[in-house]
């Protein structure tokens, strides 16, 4: 789905066969919108801020439909917006004492059906593994192996080099490596 050198707005125009931008927004939130609500969720680890934050992407996205010039994948485009739409709300003080308040609240409630769905995701050994890596490494393991993105465009949403990139995700491999080997001698 690359759209290098072709509008974004007409490439879209051409995949949904409309205009209407709204048309557009829908399209796209039906083909990318659990993409953009997963990976909000992988680097927040908050399902209602990831509500929140996907609804966030998807009103820029809408807003900017006619300006983005069409140098990357429109998965890559719509990740680098909810990546950069989720760090934004984690800079932000006030998001920083939610959540805390959250958390206490919430020990003692029942789970709402996306957080049961996102709890048998956890519940995969490797994916409470990858969960329990530092930010910068988790993320590059989500963007490669959950959403299959090329080295090129995990550069492009990370804005790093490739070869950043390439070193991230080695050393995400190791560490994820090491991880299971402490387990495996943990219960030995």
């Amino acid at each position: 789905m690359e759209t290098t050198g072709v509008h974004v707005f007409d490439y879209l125009k051409y995949v949904s066969e409309t205009t209407d931008e709204k048309a557009i927004l829908r399209n796209l939130m039906e083909a990318y919108g659990n993409d953009v609500w997963n990976y909000a969720f992988s680097i927040c680890r908050n399902s209602d801020l990831a509500d929140d934050i996907t609804q966030d992407a998807f009103l820029k996205v809408y807003r900017n439909l006619t300006t983005f010039r069409g140098e990357a994948s429109v998965k890559t485009w719509l990740l680098t917006i909810t990546r950069n739409t989720t760090y934004d709300y984690l800079r932000k003080a006030f998001w920083r004492k939610v959540t805390l308040v959250g958390f206490i609240q919430s020990a003692g409630t029942t789970n709402s059906a996306e957080t049961e769905a996102m709890e048998k995701l956890y519940a995969s050994d490797i994916w409470k593994k990858v969960i329990s890596l530092p930010p910068k490494y988790r993320e590059i393991l989500i963007l490669h192996a959950h959403h299959q993105l090329t080295t090129k465009e995990m550069a492009a949403i990370l804005k790093i080099s490739e070869g950043t990139v390439k070193s991230r995700l080695h050393h995400a491999r190791l560490k994820v490596i090491s991880l299971k080997e402490r387990e495996a001698l943990e219960q030995s």
